[in-house]
């Protein structure tokens, strides 16, 4: 891995990202969510073993709408940080919390030894389409959250970005625009949300760096792997999923291993677009689920660009 950090702490995201940069590949990395039983317990911890062999430059933790799942994303991370070699970043989002609980996490994530966090407004309990409703004593959207991190911890933060329009406003110049806020009060990289047409990322790109910020964006990556994630995708991206997508898939509705090999298919196309461009870097979204992204990652010939795992570290 390359090295970079102060004194004997391993090297930031950020400084990843530059590395990687200069040496011409990719960052990889995998979303994780935090298990509340015991039976997801057991596949968690199965996935990240298996992940782990991938040597990955990091991983992410959710954190659920409202805080719902805060504390399990807190002992699901420091668990990861504490007991394997991989980088573990937690999620953080501000919606229906207040200023103190938001900063008593921020304090739980630095005595976890966690380092990095990806700050998320998040959503409202229902989805993104429940209209944002701000906490009376919280923050209003993810800049300030950011803010916030950067003045109470010297994080690596992360923050989220929308290839698609954005569910809420459906304005792509205001989604660039927010996330160029966003750099200047203290993210150091973004995340997109999942898409499927590799010229939305692009144009995304585009706008933030006609803007004159240099963030890195790397995109957020998740196979459709059943006919029943069709809808739920389109809600989750805030935009329907293309035609060719929809009608590949549904070509072979009713063979389960088909529909995810062709769903295996698409993400590898999509993949294999993307670094055609040179992107900084591919985040998996696994679902707690290795077999697909273990597949894509293989496809891509990734796993055979000599990658040493990172030293045990946040």
């Amino acid at each position: 891995m390359p090295t970079g950090g102060l004194g004997d702490r391993p090297p930031t995201i950020e400084q990843l990202l530059a590395a990687a940069a200069d040496e011409g590949r990719p960052l990889t990395s995998f979303e994780l969510f935090p298990p509340k039983d015991e039976a997801q317990q057991r596949q968690l911890w199965r996935t990240v073993r298996e992940l782990e062999a991938l040597a990955p430059d990091f991983v992410s933790m959710t954190y659920g709408a409202s805080g719902s799942t805060r504390d399990r994303t807190i002992v699901a991370t420091e668990a990861i940080a504490q007991n394997t070699t991989l980088r573990a970043m937690a999620h953080l989002t501000c919606a229906s919390q207040s200023r103190d609980e938001l900063r008593r996490v921020v304090g739980s994530y630095a005595a976890a030894g966690i380092r990095h966090v990806l700050a998320i407004r998040g959503d409202m309990p229902g989805g993104p389409t429940v209209p944002w409703v701000r906490h009376p004593e919280g923050l209003a959207n993810a800049t300030e959250l950011v803010a916030l991190i950067r003045e109470l911890s010297d994080f690596c933060i992360g923050v989220a970005a929308f290839p698609d329009l954005h569910p809420e406003h459906h304005d792509a110049a205001l989604d660039a625009r927010l996330l160029v806020e966003k750099h200047r009060a203290g993210a150091s990289f973004a995340i997109t949300q999942l898409f499927f047409t590799a010229d939305r990322y692009v144009e995304l790109v585009d706008r933030v760096r006609s803007l004159g910020s240099d963030l890195p964006i790397i995109p957020g990556i998740m196979p459709v792997t059943r006919i029943s994630q069709i809808q739920r995708f389109a809600e989750l991206s805030g935009a329907d999923l293309p035609a060719r997508v929809v009608d590949r898939l549904n070509a072979v509705a009713g063979d389960d291993d088909a529909v995810r090999e062709v769903g295996i298919q698409l993400a590898t196309e999509l993949c294999e677009d993307l670094l055609a461009r040179g992107v900084p870097g591919l985040h998996f979204i696994t679902m707690n689920r290795s077999p697909a992204t273990r597949e894509i990652y293989a496809r891509l010939g990734l796993a055979a660009r000599g990658r040493q795992p990172a030293v045990r570290s946040a």
